[in-house]
């Protein structure tokens, strides 16, 4: 059985945008750790730039991606999937950690590969979070994080088939339940636990102080507000849903790009039986 194509194909170019937005991305993530404020005191206005500055980071890596890259195929897989992703999360919500985009995501960039799974972790909480009334300055550090995952997907290696890979891909999901529950709470950490420049509270952050100082205490804060309830329920929730509905949707999805056969271009010629007006659809490579 042949490997389906990928929905996107990752050229030199787009790849290295993608590189270079992940490295600024991750840094607007952990501005807390890497920007030391001036005076002693935190730079409010750090943050607010990221959030105005990672929006257009991410429309930069989409239409990098989407020029040359995507054919209508791809698009429309894309928005069936970003609609499905949007009524789970309308059903689970997020509560106690129960969210069931993230296996459909892990499991589309799987089978599309890295550059859909970026697109898709965008769409999908983009479009989930306007349905779910979840339109805030968080939004796009959801969605960037959401895409990496996508990305990380798609990037696991191909060989691993059968019951190994439903295995590697529930590991995987329990992986992006913590690291997606980190990454979010970085970002905003200072305005959730507050800025201590004496560094007599635990878990606030210290502007000035060393990384190692606070990563400690953003170790700590993260263990205690979400890695064990939040993240926990989420990688819980990953975990099951992969193992138990991973075969039939890999199934179902690895069909589909059988059948849509992204990147090559539908003709018609004339049918070797027919009529000499008679045509018959085929396909062929590029």
């Amino acid at each position: 059985m042949s490997t389906p194509r990928t929905a996107i194909a990752l050229r030199p170019r787009s790849t290295a945008v993608l590189v270079v937005a992940s490295i600024a991305g991750l840094a607007m993530f952990g501005w807390p750790l890497l920007f030391e404020p001036s005076s002693g005191q935190q730079d409010a206005q750090s943050p607010m730039y990221f959030v105005l500055l990672l929006p257009l980071l991410i429309l930069v890596v989409l239409a990098e991606l989407s020029e040359g890259g995507m054919d209508a195929k791809a698009l429309a897989m894309l928005g069936v999937l970003s609609a499905i992703q949007c009524g789970l999360r309308a059903l689970s919500a997020g509560t106690a950690g129960l969210d069931l985009v993230f296996f459909l995501l892990i499991l589309g960039g799987r089978v599309f590969g890295a550059g859909f799974g970026f697109l898709l972790g965008c769409t999908s909480l983009f479009a989930s979070a306007l349905l779910t009334a979840g339109v805030g300055p968080w939004l796009p550090f959801q969605m960037m994080c959401a895409a990496w995952l996508g990305l990380g997907a798609g990037l696991l290696p191909k060989r691993v088939t059968g019951k190994r890979e439903i295995a590697m891909l529930a590991a995987y999901g329990v992986f992006s339940a913590y690291f997606y529950g980190a990454l979010l709470n970085l970002w905003f950490w200072p305005f959730l636990a507050g800025v201590d420049p004496s560094g007599e509270q635990g878990l606030a952050f210290v502007p000035g102080a060393s990384l190692a100082e606070n990563l400690q205490r953003f170790f700590w804060f993260t263990l205690l507000t979400s890695s064990g309830s939040w993240d926990t329920g989420r990688a819980i929730t990953n975990a099951v849903a992969i193992v138990v509905l991973g075969p039939a949707v890999l199934l179902t999805l690895r069909r589909a790009a059988r059948r849509a056969s992204f990147g090559r271009a539908a003709t018609f010629g004339r049918s070797g039986a027919g009529s000499p007006g008679a045509g018959a659809a085929s396909r062929v490579g590029p």
